[in-house]
């Protein structure tokens, strides 16, 4: 019998990454403080958030445990989720035309502890106009995200480039995870048996 598989988070793109590998799966919501701290590297802080997140998700009957945290970094200032439009459109408004780094963070705990990747993105924007960004937070989809786009969505005509890692971008890096999940036994490829959720 397969390890069973939690994933410590309610993000529709997390979920259907992990169904578009044939992996079995439960969902928890977790709440954890994503403040930043003090001289934290923002590499720091998402493998920190990824970290705490699989822990926050650990049960009696826990196997396997995802975590994952995704942020967009302008220089070195951390680019999170919107509190409103204007707080939208000026975040679209920074990142216009210029590149920026999305790191997610992906952990994976077991009896044994917990391990974690790392993956970077360079994405790079074309110009984008105000009243675009204005009309793109009302469509609704910036709402919850971090640096207000979905590059899998309507965001994604706004990339004009991407050096990295798409499903890194998305949420959750296939090739990082695929990596962890070997290490624990799950080897995604030849998982082939494993029912979809």
């Amino acid at each position: 019998m397969s390890p069973v598989l939690q994933l410590a988070s309610t993000s529709p793109r997390r979920q259907e990454i992990l169904r578009s590998l044939g992996l079995t799966f439960t969902v928890m919501a977790v709440e954890v403080d994503e403040s930043r701290l003090e001289g934290e590297t923002p590499q720091q802080m998402v493998l920190r958030l990824a970290a705490n997140k699989a822990a926050a998700a650990v049960s009696a009957d826990s196997q396997l445990v995802i975590g994952a945290d995704t942020i967009v970094v302008l220089g070195d200032k951390v680019l999170g989720k919107p509190r409103g439009m204007d707080d939208a459109v000026e975040m679209l408004m920074k990142l216009s035309g210029r590149s920026h780094t999305v790191l997610t963070g992906v952990a994976l705990w077991s009896s044994t502890g917990i391990t974690s990747a790392l993956s970077q993105t360079e994405v790079r924007f074309r110009e984008i106009g105000r009243d675009e960004a204005r009309a793109y937070w009302h469509s609704g989809e910036p709402c919850d995200k971090a640096g207000s786009y979905a590059i899998q969505g309507r965001g994604g005509t706004f990339v004009a480039a991407i050096s990295g890692s798409y499903s890194g971008v998305v949420g959750l890096p296939v090739y990082e995870l695929a990596e962890l999940l070997g290490n624990a036994g799950i080897e995604v490829v030849k998982n082939q048996t494993n029912a979809t959720a």
